[in-house]
């Protein structure tokens, strides 16, 4: 049997206590790394998603006529956004959630996304007259989508 304390192995109690406090600040250093990627792992498909609506809005004002054809309707929401018939009809147009076109239905797990559409007479480039369209999106997760686009009268 050793009795000499320099042979003895193991850890001090100061020692055993120092370890504990820098594993355990190494481990909850670690599970906020891990909280904070998962809470945002979603944050790329609310992106995309956004990117995509606002894309597809443009296209939808891009598409119809500049020229102003008959009264504008009296409000521009989902209700009407079916009656549309020229560009600038969709200024001011605001819609809570997405919906379809064809038959106004709501597109499932796109009810939390908004959209907002301004469309402007400007000039750009010295021509004068031009339509800008500002469409923008915001989402869950503070997220928001913005897209510009010009139309002109050619």
């Amino acid at each position: 049997m050793c009795t000499d304390r320099s042979h003895a192995a193991g850890f001090t109690l100061a020692e055993l206590l120092l370890l504990i406090v820098v594993l355990g600040v190494a481990l909850a250093g670690i599970l906020l790394v891990i909280n904070s990627t998962t809470t945002h792992s979603a944050d790329p498909m609310v992106r995309k998603q956004a990117m995509a609506i606002a894309e597809s809005t443009m296209e939808e004002v891009m598409a119809q006529p500049f020229a102003v054809i008959g009264a504008p309707p009296g409000t521009r929401d989902q209700t009407t956004r079916a009656s549309f018939d020229d560009a600038q009809d969709y200024n001011g147009f605001q819609t809570n959630g997405i919906y379809r076109i064809e038959d106004g239905t709501p597109i499932a797990g796109l009810e939390n996304y908004s959209v907002n559409v301004a469309v402007v007479t400007a000039t750009v480039g010295g021509v004068a007259g031009a339509l800008e369209i500002a469409v923008t999106v915001t989402g869950p997760i503070n997220t928001s989508y913005a897209l510009t686009g010009h139309k002109f009268d050619y």
